[in-house]
């Protein structure tokens, strides 16, 4: 069987795993083959030249040998990986973000499905979390990098109408956000919900596309103030968990459980 050679590709590793003793089985992001499986052989050797450079958040080349067609989902040799450097891995809180936003793409996108905008959106969102530089503004971001990525994957319901009906939203009536029925009118005393403003600012926002949409959006999150922001997050949350399927995300775990300490 033909190997082609894929040279120098924009990646980040998602996720490595133990294959052997001395190598590893990485789940990377690329922005022209989408999530891809190669392995690392040897990877886990004090002398490695992949050692200190396959690391997760950080932007890379990466270069390997493709067997067979793509599409099939098979797992592929690395051959080369460079760091491209820009910004270092984030710590702290951010680095609980980015590892969040890996495991997202890793429940939610399919092997070898293209996403070249989504790539780039999460490359500048790692690049904002690797530079230190968020400050108060860490759930904006991860709230506008929640909402393009339900919809470049085609499970964000436009959000000027009623889903069931169709019908227009009421900017003074409140809405929620549901994993089978879209938008709907919130029920009375229901608290995860926000004002129809709020839904059509965020679909206009979303409408502009590309980094100016993502800075909208950013904009429009960080400008609906703390009791909406964190409506959204529980409505964003509750979709994005029921997509992904049991069990509980990892990261959210560990988020809440160091919240408890």
């Amino acid at each position: 069987m033909a190997t082609r050679r894929i040279h120098d590709e924009p990646a980040y590793i998602l996720h490595g795993y133990d294959w052997s003793e001395s190598s590893l089985i990485l789940d990377v992001f690329t922005r022209h083959y989408g999530r891809v499986a190669l392995v690392a052989k040897g990877a886990k050797k004090p002398t490695s030249n992949f050692r200190p450079v396959l690391l997760p958040l950080l932007p890379l080349r990466l270069s390997w040998g493709w067997a067979g067609e793509p599409g099939q989902g098979e797992i592929h040799a690395l051959k080369g990986a460079e760091w491209v450097g820009g910004h270092v891995m984030p710590t702290g809180d951010a680095l609980l973000a980015g590892l969040y936003l890996n495991e997202l793409l890793m429940r939610l996108l399919a092997r070898e499905d293209t996403h070249a905008p989504l790539f780039d959106l999460y490359a500048g969102v790692v690049r904002v979390l690797g530079s230190g530089t968020h400050g108060d503004a860490l759930e904006p971001v991860l709230r506008a990098f929640e909402l393009l990525l339900l919809r470049e994957i085609g499970l964000l319901p436009t959000l000027d109408a009623e889903t069931a009906t169709l019908s227009p939203l009421l900017p003074e009536a409140r809405y929620t956000l549901v994993a089978e029925g879209g938008l709907r009118a919130a029920a009375d005393g229901e608290r995860a919900a926000l004002a129809g403003a709020q839904w059509l600012a965020l679909q206009q926002a979303l409408a502009q596309g590309g980094a100016a949409g993502y800075t909208a959006v950013l904009r429009t999150v960080a400008g609906s103030g703390t009791q909406a922001a964190g409506e959204l997050k529980a409505q964003l949350r509750a979709l994005l968990q029921y997509h992904c399927g049991s069990p509980l995300l990892r990261t959210r775990q560990l988020m809440m459980d160091l919240q408890s300490l």
